[in-house]
C-alpha cells in the first residue's frame, strides 16, 4: 500500500513540469527571428506594415473617386459646349440664309460689297437669293396674294434675263437696285449762285411694303444707270 502511493506522488511530479510546459508554450509567443512580429489570440493590435497598407487603400480609392468626379465634370462641360455649339451654328446657319451680299452705296459715288440681312416673311424655312439681271427681266411682277405690301414674281419667260439669272416663279421680290439723278455744284458755282449738274447714283432700295408702282418705278430706274450695269434682284424664295 505504501509502494503504490510513492509511486502516485513520483508520477504526479513528473508530469506536472510537462503539463505546466505545455501550457506555457501554448500561450507564449512563438519567436522564431528578431524583428518577427507576431498575433497573440488573446490581445492583437495591426502592424506598420498593415496601417500602411490600409493608407494606401484609401489613397487610391480616394484618387479615383476623384478622378471620376473630374470625368464626370468634363463630361458636363463637354456637353454644354456642344449645345452651345450647335446653336450657334445654327443662328449662323439661319443668318447666312436670310441674308445676301449686295452693292451698298457709301455716299461719295463708291460702293461697297456687304452683307444685308432680311427678316423672313415666308417663314424660317425660307432663304434669299440675290442676283444680277440684265433689263428687261422677262418677268412678271404682281402684288403677293397673301402678303399684304409684298411684290411677287408671278410669271418667268423662260429664255428671259430674269429667268436664266436663276429668278423663279412664286419669288418674293426684297430689294433690288435702283438709280436716282441728284444735283451736284462744284464750289465756284455755289459762290456764283450755278444751278449745277446732275448725277446719276445707284442705290440698294428696299421693297417691303412700298406701293407696287414704286416698286417697279424702280426697277425700271436701272436704265437710268450711266454704266449700264445689270440690276440686282433680292428674293426671297420658299
Amino acid at each position: 500500500m505504501r509502494n503504490s502511493s510513492t509511486m502516485f506522488y513520483l508520477t504526479f511530479f513528473i508530469l506536472l513540469p510537462i503539463n505546466i510546459l505545455g501550457y506555457i508554450q501554448r500561450t507564449r509567443p512563438l519567436v522564431t527571428r528578431p524583428g518577427a512580429s507576431y498575433s497573440s489570440p488573446l490581445l492583437s493590435s495591426p502592424s506598420p506594415n498593415d496601417e500602411a497598407r490600409s493608407l494606401q487603400e484609401q489613397a487610391e480609392k480616394l484618387r479615383g473617386e476623384v478622378a471620376a468626379f473630374e470625368r464626370s465634370k468634363s463630361a458636363e462641360i463637354d456637353e454644354a459646349y456642344a449645345k452651345k455649339r450647335v446653336a450657334a451654328d445654327t443662328r449662323q446657319k439661319k443668318q447666312e440664309r436670310h441674308s445676301a451680299v449686295v452693292p451698298i452705296n457709301k455716299g461719295d459715288g463708291s460702293e461697297i460689297m456687304e452683307r444685308v440681312f432680311f427678316r423672313p416673311l415666308l417663314g424660317d424655312g425660307s432663304r434669299i437669293v440675290a442676283v444680277e439681271a440684265r433689263l428687261p427681266l422677262g418677268a412678271v411682277l404682281g402684288e403677293h396674294e397673301t402678303i399684304a405690301g409684298a411684290t411677287s414674281v408671278d410669271d418667268l419667260d423662260g429664255t428671259g434675263n430674269a429667268a436664266s439669272a436663276g429668278i423663279e416663279v412664286g419669288d418674293v421680290l426684297r430689294a433690288c437696285s435702283a438709280c436716282q439723278v441728284t444735283m451736284t455744284q462744284p464750289t465756284w458755282q455755289l459762290i456764283v449762285g450755278g444751278i449745277g449738274q446732275p448725277k446719276t447714283n445707284r442705290m440698294m432700295f428696299d421693297v417691303d411694303f412700298k406701293p407696287f408702282e414704286e416698286v417697279m418705278a424702280a426697277v425700271g430706274s436701272n436704265r437710268m444707270d450711266p454704266e449700264g450695269r445689270a440690276v440686282w434682284l433680292v428674293v426671297e424664295r420658299a
